[in-house]
């Protein structure tokens, strides 16, 4: 051990013991500044991709209209692409309590616009005046459409080139 600190200390760096309990004790000769320095920069750069998108939530109503409920579904993917779980929720007033179904029906919707980009965490289940489901973003659809749109985009322009090719030779 003496003779391991000596040499530590010709070389100007520390000696680290990383197992103690070995027998006999197992020690390092590194720089420990700029090892604690490189643990703590993969630490963060873990912290960074694990970044779990926060729960947003989109609030719809029984009677909503076309209009507003192709803008609110198109935000529900927006959110789902970005990495977001979402929360969407079916606020119902009064008398609209007397038909769930028409709710379940407008929730079945939504899913079936977001489509495979989303799976589902929680079933819709009605929690006093309001009916709720969570989607999150399902990271292999994603992928799998990604790649299909690359390749559709690839092969229309294959397809417009040779469409130029034969255009320039007539």
């Amino acid at each position: 051990m003496p003779e391991a600190l000596r040499m530590a200390r010709g070389l100007d760096l520390d000696l680290v013991e990383v197992a103690p309990n070995a027998n006999p004790p197992v020690c390092r000769i590194m720089d420990y500044g700029k090892f604690k320095y490189e643990e703590d920069q993969k630490a963060k750069e873990a912290r960074k991709k694990s970044t779990n998108g926060s729960v947003k939530e989109v609030k719809y109503r029984p009677k909503i209209g076309k209009g507003d409920f192709d803008t609110k579904t198109r935000n529900v993917i927006r959110f789902i692409d970005e990495g977001h779980k979402v929360k969407v929720t079916l606020q119902f007033r009064g008398r609209e309590m007397a038909h769930p179904e028409l709710g379940a029906k407008i929730l079945d919707d939504v899913l079936e616009a977001v489509g495979p980009a989303a799976k589902l965490d929680s079933r819709s289940r009605l929690e006093g005046r309001a009916m709720s489901m969570v989607l999150s973003p399902d990271k292999q659809a994603q992928e799998a459409m990604k790649k299909a749109a690359a390749e559709a985009a690839k092969q229309a322009a294959a397809d417009e080139a040779e469409a130029e090719a034969e255009s320039e030779g007539d």
